[in-house]
């Protein structure tokens, strides 16, 4: 089978398209026939290489894919062969023609939902939704998408709006990208340092932080008092070591700071949130917004285009 590997972390020439033997399930796993794969934010932190020894030459990126179940290894039922899913496959392993997963992490698709839908919001809409509960956002609070342009930041944007905040505002890097958050629910879109057009600023409740890099500190300062801010991604980079600084400079206004991460979520609470957000993409309640489909060959293509910041919406990746 074709699968993309790292053959050398940095940029996007150092992945290639290899031959390898086609995947065998172990024990509580599954193979998975890909019909579409997942382009995140994550995979192009992992193909640089910021993220440390956890992660080698050699592997094969991706996590996020959908398509039918081809076998089941020891210990599944047999009936999920032939079924379509949504598959998680851990760091590692799907940008594949056939990719393992762990029959736990696997999630029987709408018969309305295509494949390519699936890896747009499957992931996505799940992590905005919990971060969102993370942060404990209220109705008639207002929110602060910072990075809204990528399916995690639309997946918030929406759910934002669905959970009754006040204000739902984004940051973008142009205005016709502000159009199209509007068009999603954004109440208020703000420039990349989160100046609005007349060149004003606002507090939040809550700030959703996909970015991270050197101006989190700035969006720190953006917190109301007992505001929230929750870290869900590093795209811009890893934030300033002494970032904490800012917030110990307001101690009176009782601001917090958080990280979030799905892998500190128990499958009994993230599985159910995961199937509704799938049932409300097929019935239109939340929007798969594809950027581009491209062949799987061309995966290079698509982490260029991640680097230059061009992508509205997710990238999805086709055997």
């Amino acid at each position: 089978m074709r699968a993309v590997m790292i053959q050398q972390f940095g940029d996007p020439s150092g992945m290639a398209v290899v031959e390898l033997p086609p995947p065998v399930p172990r024990s509580a796993h599954l193979v998975v026939k890909t019909e579409a794969i997942g382009v995140g934010g994550v995979d192009a932190v992992v193909r640089r290489g910021t993220l440390g020894p956890a992660f080698s030459e050699g592997m094969i990126l991706g996590s996020e894919v959908a398509g039918t179940v081809s076998a089941v290894g020891a210990g599944v039922d047999p009936a999920w062969v032939g079924r379509r899913v949504w598959a998680f496959t851990g760091t590692s392993g799907g940008y594949a023609e056939q990719a393992v997963a762990r029959v736990d992490d696997v999630v029987e698709l709408p018969d309305r939902l295509s494949s390519v839908d699936a890896v747009t919001v499957g992931g996505a809409a799940t992590v905005a939704q919990l971060a969102l509960t993370h942060a404990h956002l209220r109705a008639g609070e207002s929110l602060l998408v910072r990075g809204a342009s990528g399916s995690i930041g639309i997946a918030a944007v929406e759910l934002g709006v669905r959970a009754g905040a006040s204000i739902v505002a984004v940051t973008t890097s142009s205005q016709e990208r502000g159009d199209r958050l509007r068009a999603l629910g954004a109440t208020h879109v703000l420039d990349r340092d989160g100046r609005a057009e007349d060149g004003g600023s606002a507090t939040f409740d809550v700030i959703v932080d996909i970015a991270g890099g050197a101006a989190l500190p700035d969006f720190v300062d953006r917190l109301a008092p007992n505001g929230r801010m929750v870290l869900l991604g590093v795209v811009a980079g890893f934030p300033p070591a002494d970032f904490g600084a800012r917030l110990l400079s307001t101690f009176q206004q009782s601001r917090s700071f958080a990280t979030f991460s799905l892998d500190s979520v128990p499958a009994s609470v993230r599985d159910p949130v995961r199937a509704a957000q799938l049932a409300a993409a097929s019935r239109g309640e939340l929007h798969a917004v594809v950027d581009e489909v491209l062949p799987l060959a061309q995966a290079a293509d698509a982490h260029r285009r991640m680097d230059l910041g061009t992508v509205f919406g997710r990238i999805v990746l086709v055997p």
